[in-house]
Formats: C-alpha cells, structure tokens, sequence
C-alpha cells in the first residue's frame, strides 16, 4: 500500500456490510469516496461484520479474523440492533460494548481520536417492523438505553460518537431509504451516515 494510503477497519453487523446493497454502496466505501474528495486516501477497509451479529458474535468474529497486533489508521464500529432485537439487557450490552471499544482503540495504536462509533439506527420505524406489528414505542425506548449507554462510554473513553438515530428515524420508513426487505436502509441512508 502507499505510505499515503491510510489503513481502515470497519466493525458492525449488517449496517456496516450494507445488507441488501452493492459493495461501493456500504458506509464505509462511501466514506471511503468522500474522503478521497478531501484529499485523503483510505485503503480498501478490512470489513468484520455479519448479518445478525450481536456484540459477542463481532467479538468472536475479530477473533477468527486473527488481526491481534495489528493498527489502522480509522476505525469505525456500529453495533448492537441485534442486541435489542433478541432482548438481551442493556447493562450487558454495555459491557461487552465497552470490551469491544477498547479493542477498537487497541487497533487504532491506542489513539481515541481515530476511533468513531455510529449510534443504532431504530428499526422500529421501518415497513418490516410494521407488517411484524411490534411494539414501536418499545423498540424506540429499547434503542434509546442502548444509545444512551454507548454515548456514555464513548465520552468516558474520548472516542468520537456519531448519532444517525434520530435523523433515521425522520427518513428510515420512506421507499428511496429501503432496500427490498423492507429493513435495510439503501445506499441513500449509507451516503448520509457516511457524511455524519
């Protein structure tokens, strides 16, 4: 890689792989195109996510990747929707959020400013959630812990956090934000979270 090409690892679930969309199309390749406008070169990102992931799923996933000891020049990392859609408590969603930011730190050479955390857009406003009739106050309540509880870590540990709740919640129902399943949000909601 050119030594003016910055390394970047991209950690989520299907938000960060782009479920649904093409490969450019992604946040982090968008991110990636806006960046290069800027003048700054970003490498293609090394991208652990899976549809579906939970927290310990992603933990378990950087494990497999076998990337110990290494650093990046940008990390990003939005998880935690699946957390909430299987009901599992906030108080340890927050743990193994916070074991997960420090392992995201370790990977930016220890530098908290290069580190930026995406809050967990409400899925709750989507036509999925509707046809499923699930409780949408609920599930925007849910959501809600869980992004006050990664805000909190996130200033406690001086790394960047970005909300794309609630503007999501504005567009997150609309045909042109949707990808075909009715769930995923479409290269037009990725362009916005990248710009954030």
């Amino acid at each position: 890689m050119p030594t003016d090409t910055l390394s970047y690892l991209a950690l989520g679930d299907s938000y960060t792989i782009g479920e649904g969309v093409g490969p450019k199309d992604t946040y982090p390749e968008q991110l990636r195109a806006l960046l290069s406008v800027e003048k700054i070169k970003l490498a293609e990102p090394l991208i652990i996510a899976r549809t579906g992931w939970t927290t310990d799923e992603l933990s378990a996933g950087i494990d497999d990747a076998e990337i110990a000891g290494q650093t990046y020049a940008l990390v990003t990392l939005l998880i935690g929707v699946n957390n909430q859609y299987r009901g599992r408590a906030v108080e340890d969603y927050a743990r193994e959020f916070e074991q997960l930011l420090d392992r995201a730190i370790a990977f930016a050479g220890g530098r908290e400013e290069r580190v930026f955390v995406l809050s967990i857009p409400d899925w709750g406003v989507t036509p999925f959630a509707e046809e499923r009739e699930v409780d949408r106050q609920a599930v925007a309540a849910a959501i809600d812990a869980y992004n006050a509880q990664k805000r909190a870590i996130c200033a406690e540990k001086g790394v960047h956090f970005t909300d794309i709740t609630e503007t999501y919640r504005q567009i997150g129902a609309e045909v042109p934000s949707l990808v075909s399943d009715k769930l995923h949000p479409s290269a037009l909601v990725y362009a916005r979270w990248a710009k954030a």
